[in-house]
């Protein structure tokens, strides 16, 4: 046994070091980014709450950001390939950067729903740019690794943001002589992580990316494909389409939930975010062995049809430690496939059609988080959480079902991709 973990981790270590420079460009960028979403992502509902908003506007308001990234998607994966892949990354952490300070430093309702639509522009850019970036500066054996471990990363650097977000209110609460739960406090930790927002795009800057040539950009390009495989394009976006709607249900209020239902406070709500993100970087780290030697669908399947029981305890157990327990456990579960399903994906698409497929599966992400944040907070401010929870549980079941009928049951054909250049 202690053999096999020792050879994982040597197979791991070998991948790591094949990643190219523009690869590890970027995994500083996530490293600095994560942080800042682990701190943001915490304190943002508490500090739209402490300024007298409730939860049906922070529902509103992730609509709004997910709507608009949900709108851009194709735009811009025409902008990405107009500007090239670095332009592309630097931009959309210029736009996250600037929509976080203004948050901070403007509070009013009309200023943060216009932010939260530049953040789903920023969100948008750097979802349809990723992927193909990531294709073109990996080889096909470190491949799946470089995703896992990207992501990863990001969980594990949000686990650390998560934890500083916990106590950075009172931290900065104490420095002005306020309490920890005032807007003071919450908004001066927002303009701290928007600070860090900027500081994270600089390792961007020294990304070296080839110029992509004027007969390669096409507006049309996402209906040509589409026109062409109409049936692998609906296999590939649909289950994402269905997760979407349910994760938005309940994903952007777990701070709310455990607040609200579980009567804990910030730090250790931060606590558990930290915890969680690290749970949740740990399964992505250990889903590519795993995908090399199951298969990826498999692990998809699997992984997220495990995940389902644990999200019914986490939903309607009334005791605070099994909510915990079962949290980290569906975290690690559900979103260790993610990095393996968008290496599928890639490799299931000719080349050319990476961006815009890119674009459509961000869309497909984005439908759900559009619309079920204000839904969910319609029915947590009349019904409470259990609504919600029993929508996701719903949904999340289908999305397995489909996974399973369409690629492990039907299989399609990889495509292969031309070899990175060093």
């Amino acid at each position: 046994m202690f053999s096999k973990i020792l050879s994982v981790i040597n197979q791991y270590s070998i991948q790591v070091r094949a990643f190219k420079p523009n690869a590890r460009l970027y995994l500083w960028n996530v490293i600095l980014t994560g942080a800042v979403m682990g701190v943001f992502r915490l304190i943002f509902n508490f500090y739209a709450l402490s300024l007298g908003f409730d939860e049906a506007l922070l529902g509103s308001l992730i609509t709004a950001s997910s709507f608009v990234a949900l709108l851009a998607a194709l735009p811009m994966g025409y902008l990405a390939d107009m500007i090239g892949r670095k332009g592309s990354l630097i931009l959309s952490g210029a736009f996250l950067a600037f929509s976080i300070l203004a948050m901070a430093i403007w509070q009013s309702e009309e200023v943060f729903y216009i932010m939260n639509a530049l953040s789903g522009l920023a969100q948008s850019l750097a979802g349809v740019t990723m992927s193909p970036f990531l294709m073109e500066n990996s080889d096909e054996k470190e491949r799946t690794y470089l995703f896992s471990f990207g992501q990863g990363l990001m969980m594990t650097m949000a686990s650390v943001g998560n934890w500083i977000g916990g106590y950075l209110p009172t931290w900065l609460g104490k420095a002005q002589d306020v309490s920890a739960t005032s807007s003071i406090a919450y908004g001066n930790s927002v303009f701290v992580a928007g600070i860090c927002a900027v500081i994270a795009i600089l390792p961007l800057l020294f990304i070296k990316s080839p110029q992509i040539t004027r007969s390669q950009r096409t507006i049309f390009a996402p209906f040509e494909f589409a026109k062409k495989n109409p049936s692998l394009l609906a296999k590939l976006v649909m289950p994402m389409l269905i997760t979407s709607i349910g994760a938005g249900l309940i994903m952007p209020f777990m701070n709310v939930f455990f607040r609200v239902v579980h009567n804990q406070p910030d730090p250790v709500i931060g606590t558990l975010f930290a915890w969680g993100s690290l749970a949740m970087g740990i399964g992505l780290l250990i889903a590519p062995p795993l995908a090399e030697r199951y298969g990826k669908i498999q692990v998809v399947v699997i992984t997220q049809a495990v995940s389902i029981p644990f999200l019914i305890l986490l939903g309607f157990s009334p005791l605070f430690w099994v909510g915990a327990a079962t949290y980290y456990i569906r975290l690690a579960l559900m979103n260790m496939s993610s990095p393996v399903y968008q290496t599928f994906v890639m490799e299931h698409v000719e080349p050319s059609a990476r961006a815009t497929v890119a674009s459509l599966t961000s869309m497909a992400w984005n439908f759900g988080w559009a619309f079920s944040p204000t839904i969910s907070g319609w029915l947590q401010v009349k019904y409470g959480f259990g609504p919600p929870f029993i929508g996701t549980i719903t949904l999340y079941t289908i999305s397995v079902l489909m996974y399973w009928a369409f690629f492990w049951r039907g299989k399609v054909e990889a495509i292969p991709a031309p070899a990175a250049a060093d």
